[in-house]
C-alpha cells in the first residue's frame, strides 16, 4: 500500500484516504507525538475514570451526580484528579508499547491473510482482532501496576471524605501521600505481585475488549461507508454504483471515524463490565480472614457482589464506563488516526 492509493480512480468508490502501514510511519515522530495527543486526552477524561472507580467499589448503588457533588464539596477539583500523576506517568510507556504492537501485528497479520486468500473485509477483520489482543497483552505489562496505585489514590480520598463514611470498608488501611509512596509501601508490603493484583483478569477483561472493538470498529467504519457510497448514487444492471465518486472532507472522515468508534464502545462496555468490576475490586479491595487483611481472590469478589445486589452490583459504573470509553474511543481513534497522517514519511522516503 502506498499513499498515492489514497484516491481510486474508480468511479464506484468513495474517496476515502487510505489506510497508513508500520513500513510507511517516522517511527520516533510516532511515539513522541502519541505521548503527547494521549496525554492530553487522558487529562480530559479522566474525571470520569475516577467516577467509574469509586462507583465500581463502593457497596451501595451511588449516582454520578451525587458522587460529583460529594468530591467538589469536600475534596474540591483536584478530588477528580487523584492519581493523575501516576496514571500519565505511565500512560506514555503503555500506550507505545500498545500503539507499537496494535501497527505490527496488523500490518503482518493483514498481510498474511491477504496472502491466504481471504477477501479484504475478512482479512481487515482478522487483522484487527489479532492486533487488538496482542496490543492489550503488550500494554497490561505496564498498565497493571499503575492501575493498582492509581486506583487505590482515587478511592482513598473518597474513603476519607464525610460524605462517604463507611461506603468501602474492605479499601486498604494504609494511607499514600503520593503515587512513589504508594508504590513503596505496596512494594514493601506484597512484593511484586502486589503490583500486579487483578493482572490475570485485567488480560481476560482487555484483551477480548480491544479485540472485539477494533474488529467491530473495522467492520462498522466500512459498513458506514458503504451506506453513504449506496446513497450517493443508483446501481446499475451489474450492480456497480454510478456517478463521478465522492471525496469525503476531513470533517466527514472524523464523524465516520467517530460513529464508529463509538458503536464499537457500546458493545464492548457491556461485554466486558462484570470483569472490568471485579478487576477495579480486587486491585483496591482486601478481605478479612481471623482479624488479619489480606488480598481478596475472585471467588470472594464475585460472592460480595452477589450480596450486594447480582448482577446489577457488577454494572455499577456503566454509565461513566460507557461514557468514557465512546468519549475515549472517539478522541482515541481520531487522534490516532491523525497522528498516523502527521508521522507518514515523504513519497521520496518510501520510495528509496
Amino acid at each position: 500500500m502506498s499513499l498515492s492509493a489514497a484516491e481510486d480512480d474508480s468511479r464506484s468508490e468513495i474517496h476515502i484516504p487510505a489506510d497508513i502501514d508500520w513500513h510507511m510511519l517516522d517511527k520516533s515522530k510516532f511515539f513522541f507525538l502519541g505521548a503527547a495527543l494521549f496525554s492530553g486526552v487522558s487529562a480530559a477524561l479522566y474525571p470520569i475514570v475516577v467516577l467509574k472507580t469509586r462507583q465500581q467499589v463502593s457497596s451501595a448503588q451511588i449516582s454520578c451526580s451525587k458522587m460529583s457533588l460529594s468530591i467538589m464539596r469536600y475534596e474540591g477539583f483536584r478530588g477528580f484528579y487523584r492519581g493523575f500523576g501516576t496514571s500519565l506517568m505511565g500512560t506514555i510507556p503503555a500506550r507505545a508499547l500498545y500503539m507499537g504492537a496494535l501497527e505490527v501485528t496488523k500490518s503482518s497479520v493483514g498481510t498474511a491473510t491477504v496472502r491466504l486468500g481471504f477477501s479484504d473485509t475478512t482479512a481487515t477483520a482478522i487483522a484487527s482482532a489479532a492486533a487488538g489482543l496482542n496490543s492489550a497483552m503488550a500494554a497490561q505489562l505496564v498498565w497493571t501496576p499503575i492501575d493498582v496505585v492509581s486506583q487505590r489514590l482515587m478511592v482513598q480520598g473518597y474513603n476519607n471524605s464525610n460524605s462517604c463514611k463507611n461506603a468501602i470498608p474492605n479499601v486498604h488501611s494504609c494511607r499514600y501521600k503520593n503515587g512513589l509512596d504508594a508504590f513503596r509501601k505496596i512494594l514493601y508490603a506484597d512484593g511484586p505481585k502486589g503490583l500486579y493484583r487483578g493482572f490475570g483478569i485485567s488480560i481476560l477483561t482487555y484483551a477480548p475488549s480491544n479485540a472485539v472493538w477494533w474488529t467491530s470498529y473495522s467492520l462498522a467504519h466500512k459498513l458506514i461507508w458503504g451506506g453513504i457510497g449506496c446513497s450517493m448514487g443508483k446501481k446499475d444492471e451489474t450492480g456497480v454504483i454510478e456517478g463521478s465518486g465522492f471525496k469525503p472532507d476531513s470533517r466527514a472522515v472524523v464523524a465516520v471515524q467517530g460513529l464508529s468508534a463509538a458503536m464499537a464502545s457500546g458493545v464492548s462496555a457491556l461485554i466486558t463490565m462484570p470483569l472490568d468490576t471485579i478487576k477495579t475490586r480486587l486491585q483496591v479491595l482486601d478481605g478479612e480472614e481471623n482479624g488479619v487483611r489480606r488480598p481478596m481472590t475472585v471467588l470472594q469478589t464475585i460472592r460480595n457482589l452477589v450480596k450486594e445486589g447480582g448482577l446489577s452490583a457488577c454494572y455499577r459504573g456503566l454509565g461513566p464506563r460507557w461514557a468514557s470509553m465512546s468519549m475515549s474511543a472517539t478522541t482515541m481513534i481520531t487522534t490516532y488516526e491523525f497522528l498516523k497522517r502527521l508521522s507518514a514519511k515523504s513519497q521520496d522516503s518510501l520510495s528509496s
